[in-house]
C-alpha cells in the first residue's frame, strides 16, 4: 500500500467522521424544533379547546379579544419555529447533496483503483510466479519482505474492497435521507402555509371584534375598570394576609420589635426555602393541565395599547372539575374568602408563599400540611362564560416573584 493510498484512506475517514459529527448536530437541532413545534401546536389545542369552549355568550367581548390576540402571539411563534425547521432542512438537504457527489466520485475512483488491483492480483494469482518472485529473492531477508508485501497487498485488496461497499451502502443512505428530508420539507412548508392562512382569518376576527368594541367605549372602559376594581382587591387581600400570617409566625419566636414584612425561619423552614429557591424553574404546575391565559407584570391593553395593565401573579385556564394542586411541600397558614368573590389558599414553603385563587370548594384547613400535587381545592367554573380559570400568585415574604420564572415552562 503506497503513502499517497494510505493518505487518501485517512482523509476520506477524517471527513466521514466530521460529516457525522455535524449530521447530529442538525439531528439534535432538528429534534428539538420538532419538539418546540409540537408544544406549541398543543398550546393552540389548548387555546382552542379553553377559552373557546363555550358558545352560550363566549364571555364578553374581552375576555374573546385576549384569548384571540394570545392564539394569534403563538401561531406567529409556531409559523416561526416551523420556518426555522424548513431552513435546517434546506440546509441539510443541501449538504446531502454535496456528500453525495463527493461519494460518487471517491466510488468511482476507488472502483478504477480497485479494478486495477485485481487485475494485477489475477496476472500473479498463480503458485508458480509467487514462487519464481521468492526465489529470485538476492538475501533471506530480501524473501522475507518480499513475503511480507504479498501478504500486505492482499490486505490492501481485501481492505479496498470492503471500503467500497461500505462508501456504497452510504452513498445509498444518503439518498433514502434525501428523499425523506424532501418530503418533510414539503410538508412543513404546507403546513405553515396552512398557520398562515389560519392566522390571517384570526386577525380578520380580532379586527371585527376591535370594531365591535370601539362602537361602545364607555361599555369596554366600564368592563376593564370592574376587573381592574376586582383584581386589586384580591391583590390587597393576598397581600394582608401574607402581613399577617408572618406577624403571627413571628410572634410565636417571642422575640420583640420583629418585621411584619419577613419570616424569621426556624432550621427546619429555612432548609424547606432553600430546597424550594432551588427549584426555581421546575415547580410543577398548580394544575393538571391548562393554559396561561394572563401572564404576570405589565402588559398592554389588548384594544388600546396605550392603557397598562398590571398583572401580580398568573391566570391559567383549565377543565371544568379541575383541582388547584400545591405546587411544592409546605403548610397551609390562610384560607381566603374576598367578598363578593371566590375562595383561596395560601401555603407557605420556608419563607415562600404560594396562593391560589378563585376556588370554589376547599379540601385543606389552616395548619394542614401539604406535599407537591396535593388536591388544594375544586376550581370555580364562570357558568356566563365556561371558563375555569385559577389565579395563581407567588411572593418571598412580602415580595411578589414572576411565577413564570418557577414554574416549568409557564
Amino acid at each position: 500500500m503506497n503513502i499517497s493510498s494510505i493518505f487518501r484512506i485517512y482523509i476520506t475517514l477524517l471527513l466521514s467522521l466530521v460529516c457525522s459529527s455535524l449530521v447530529q448536530g442538525q439531528t439534535n437541532e432538528q429534534k428539538a424544533l420538532e419538539a418546540k413545534r409540537a408544544r406549541l401546536q398543543k398550546e393552540i389545542q389548548d387555546i382552542n379547546r379553553l377559552l373557546f369552549a363555550e358558545k352560550k355568550e363566549r364571555g364578553d367581548v374581552l375576555d374573546q379579544m385576549q384569548a384571540l390576540d394570545q392564539k394569534i402571539t403563538v401561531r406567529q411563534q409556531l409559523i416561526s419555529v416551523t420556518n426555522q425547521q424548513s431552513n435546517l432542512l434546506n440546509r441539510q438537504i443541501n449538504t446531502n447533496v454535496r456528500n453525495i457527489a463527493k461519494l460518487k466520485k471517491d466510488i468511482g475512483i476507488l472502483k478504477d483503483e480497485y479494478a486495477v488491483l485485481i487485475q494485477k492480483s489475477y496476472q500473479n494469482k498463480s503458485q508458480k510466479n509467487r514462487i519464481v518472485f521468492l526465489l529470485s529473492s538476492e538475501s533471506f531477508a530480501q524473501a522475507f519482505k518480499r513475503v511480507q508485501y504479498m501478504k500486505q497487498y492482499t490486505a490492501y485488496r481485501k481492505e479496498q474492497g470492503e471500503v467500497l461497499v461500505v462508501k456504497t451502502a452510504e452513498l445509498t443512505q444518503l439518498n433514502v435521507d434525501l428523499v425523506k428530508q424532501r418530503k418533510t420539507k414539503d410538508k412543513l412548508v404546507a403546513e405553515n402555509k396552512r398557520a398562515k392562512r389560519q392566522m390571517m382569518k384570526e386577525m380578520k376576527v380580532q379586527k371585527e371584534l376591535l370594531a365591535s368594541i370601539r362602537e361602545n367605549e364607555s361599555k369596554y372602559t366600564a368592563s376593564i375598570n370592574k376587573k381592574k376594581k376586582e383584581a386589586r382587591k384580591i391583590d390587597q387581600k393576598i397581600e394582608e394576609m401574607i402581613k399577617s400570617a408572618i406577624a403571627a409566625s413571628n410572634k410565636k419566636t417571642g422575640k420583640k420589635g420583629t418585621s411584619s414584612s419577613k419570616f424569621i425561619l426556624t432550621p427546619e423552614a429555612k432548609k424547606i426555602a432553600n430546597s424550594f429557591s432551588a427549584n426555581k424553574g421546575n415547580l410543577i404546575w398548580p394544575v393538571e393541565k391548562g393554559v396561561k391565559s394572563q401572564g404576570f407584570g405589565v402588559y398592554s391593553d389588548a384594544v388600546y395599547p396605550g392603557i397598562k395593565h398590571q398583572s401580580n401573579g398568573v391566570i391559567i385556564v383549565t377543565e371544568e372539575g379541575s383541582k388547584a394542586r400545591a405546587v411544592f411541600k409546605g403548610e397551609v397558614i390562610a384560607i381566603l374568602a374576598v367578598p363578593g368573590g371566590n375562595k383561596g389558599v395560601q401555603i407557605k414553603h420556608g419563607n415562600y408563599i404560594s396562593t391560589y385563587y378563585n376556588l370554589s370548594a376547599l379540601y385543606v384547613k389552616k395548619g394542614d400540611k401539604v406535599a407537591a400535587k396535593d388536591p388544594l381545592g375544586e376550581i370555580y367554573t364562570n357558568r356566563l362564560n365556561g371558563k375555569t380559570q385559577l389565579k395563581f400568585y407567588l411572593y418571598k415574604d412580602t415580595s411578589r416573584l414572576n411565577p413564570e420564572e418557577w414554574i416549568y415552562r409557564l
